[in-house]
């Protein structure tokens, strides 16, 4: 796993690690205090702060503070890394050539810098999604109900895309919003705005609302009721009857 590391490096150090990481393909994770500028479809200007920098072989380049899931910065796969010294800072420069973006690292100390070799070539097996849910409805349209016609998944409305719109066995239009978990009130006014598009559309006649997940809250109970929307209980595995 780690190819090589340093902590409390001097920079010097930290440059030719950083230049054996890149030219070998590997990731590269940095820590310590950096400013960051960013030129392309816009340019911003980050001072100096604590954060966690990777680099990684295809390219990609992710930014971190110590909270947040989403980097701060970052650069998509196909970037090309550099690094150099100037004087008493150390540069990290990440290089996007269509559309041309730069993003410019400018670190003063490092506490941690490290080489990575990983492997991992396994391929992620998501399960129990709503597109699973979606595709065992589109599958076996009965699930929802009997005579149910699945028409168009991500149907356009004004109020956004319908997971699931069809028609029941007498015609009627039905908006299926699909939720692979146990859901409240949200959902359901979701779901109602699906069909209050979809009847702006369509004056003087009813579209119909099923709202399918696992199980709802007792709120969402009365919301749905009080809309005159419907609730069908399916999880993803429940959904797979062959």
């Amino acid at each position: 796993m780690p190819v090589s590391s340093l902590t409390d490096p001097a920079l010097e150090d930290v440059r030719d690690l950083l230049d054996t990481g890149f030219e070998h393909g590997e990731m590269i994770t940095l820590v310590g205090r950096c400013a960051i500028d960013y030129d392309g479809r816009a340019s911003s200007h980050l001072p100096p702060g604590e954060r966690l920098v990777i680099c990684k072989p295809d390219g990609t380049l992710l930014v971190h503070r110590d909270e947040q899931r989403k980097p701060v910065n970052w650069q998509p796969p196909g970037s090309t890394h550099s690094v150099c010294l100037d004087d008493d800072r150390l540069i990290v420069e990440s290089v996007r050539s269509s559309p041309h973006e730069e993003l410019e690292i400018t670190f003063k100390t490092v506490a941690q810098a490290s080489r990575l070799e990983l492997d991992d070539m396994s391929e992620l097996a998501l399960e129990g999604s709503e597109e699973d849910l979606r595709q065992r409805i589109l599958a076996d349209p009965d699930i929802l109900e009997t005579g149910f016609n699945a028409m168009a998944t991500e149907r356009e409305t004004s109020a956004g895309p319908i997971d699931i719109y069809g028609q029941d066995a007498d015609g009627t239009p039905i908006a299926v919003e699909l939720k692979r978990r146990r859901v409240g009130p949200d959902a359901v006014g979701q779901l109602n705005r699906y069909v209050e598009a979809l009847e702006r559309n369509r004056p003087g006649k009813s579209v119909r609302g099923i709202l399918v997940a696992p199980s709802v809250t007792e709120r969402a109970t009365e919301l749905l009721a009080s809309e005159g929307l419907e609730f069908v209980s399916l999880t993803p595995e429940q959904a797979d009857t062959s």
